[in-house]
């Protein structure tokens, strides 16, 4: 780290309001890079200068075989320093998108610093956009595109809060995806501002026919604009085909289900049909088979569906089990209420309160729950 080190720190010395004294830097790295006899090994100096780790230093020098010098490596560091990014920020870039490395500093990401200057940002504020734009940072539609969506989103903070989810939204095509998904959504009511930080956000990048067709088929679901459950099923529906939805609510035909169970489960939880149809399947059967609940009770508490099997639903029956055999349950014990308590609360009421009556019971419950077969509890 010492090379880097070096850059870092005559990259400190450097004026910041402006990224022309960056360019003289750049000319004199290029310029005093030592010629070498040997190829130049861009998989050990991105890990022993940029701060990789060996296997992302690997993984990153594929993209970056044509280099023959770190002259354009040791330029993009520099530029990196002069925004204030660390050395740990620049190696995280340069992780997620190598070919940032080979991107030219005064031609391409000065022009870029200063277009979003222009938009009214601060430095420190570029050098928290660029890890998260990943290779849209480069590209000329950059200015356009932020342009347009921070008066969307209202502030660069929430801007930025939906590009952690989304992080392609600075890249996608404003006339064709980006501009028609959002009249889409505002026609339905819905304010891009209000999930900003959510999983929703990404129903902005989605081709538009795949989104246009989800709220249409959530329209004859029966699930109102204005309920919160549109928009979750909006998230369930828009990244699915209609045959997989299709198919998945059919698995449940086949298991039992009548039409209206079907409907009253997805109108309730849409994100059910985000379930593989393996899951789902199994889930299904455990609750109808092993636990013995009615299909109509299920569908009405769809959530139990959504509960993982392996480390819920099954470790916490069999813990029931264990309490029904010594009599120690009422009869009437609802099971949806035992599976919707969270693990403190159930521990609380079902575990630690007979532990002393039965041996071994807590550690026959942590079996259960890190899915190995326990030993049997003493009787």
């Amino acid at each position: 780290m010492l090379h880097l080190r070096k850059i870092f720190l005559s990259a400190s010395h450097v004026p910041t309001p402006s990224l022309p004294p960056l360019f003289p830097l750049h000319r004199l790295l290029a310029a005093t890079a030592p010629a070498s006899p040997e190829p130049f090994a861009v998989e050990d100096y991105l890990a022993t200068t940029c701060g990789l780790s060996r296997p992302k230093a690997r993984k990153a020098s594929k993209k970056l075989a044509h280099l023959k010098s770190s002259s354009k490596i040791d330029a993009v560091l520099a530029f990196l320093a002069a925004l204030d990014i660390s050395p740990s920020g620049a190696a995280a870039i340069v992780a997620a998108d190598p070919q940032f490395l080979c991107a030219d500093v005064e031609l391409n990401l000065a022009k870029r610093v200063a277009e979003l200057t222009g938009l009214g940002l601060k430095r420190s504020q570029i050098a928290r956009l660029i890890p998260l734009a990943g290779a849209s940072f480069r590209t000329a539609s950059l200015g356009p595109n932020l342009a347009f969506w921070l008066p969307v989103f209202g502030s660069f903070e929430r801007l930025l809060r939906a590009m952690k989810v989304n992080g392609g939204i600075l890249a996608a095509d404003l006339e064709k995806v980006g501009k028609p998904n959002l009249a889409l959504l505002q026609q339905c009511g819905i304010s891009v501002r209000d999930f900003s930080d959510t999983y929703l956000t990404r129903v902005l990048t989605r081709l538009p026919e795949y989104v246009q067709n989800a709220v249409l088929y959530i329209d004859k679901l029966g699930v109102p604009q204005d309920s919160p459950m549109f928009r979750y099923a909006l998230m369930a529906f828009a990244f699915q085909s209609q045959e997989k939805i299709d198919r998945k609510m059919g698995i449940l035909e086949m298991l039992g289900w009548s039409q209206d169970d079907v409907l009253t489960a997805v109108r309730k939880m849409p994100s059910m049909l985000t379930m593989s149809e393996e899951r789902m399947q199994t889930t299904v059967n455990f609750l109808t088979r092993d636990v013995g609940l009615e299909i109509p009770y299920i569908a009405r508490r769809p959530v139990l569906v959504m509960y993982s099997y392996e480390r819920r639903l099954l470790p916490r029956h069999s813990l029931l089990n264990i309490l029904n055999a010594k009599g120690l349950l009422y009869p009437e014990l609802d099971f949806y209420t035992v599976i919707t308590l969270t693990e403190k609360k159930f521990l609380y009421k079902y575990v630690h309160p007979y532990e002393k009556s039965i041996p071994g019971l807590a550690a026959t419950y942590a079996s259960y729950c890190a899915e190995k077969v326990p030993d049997e509890v003493s009787t």
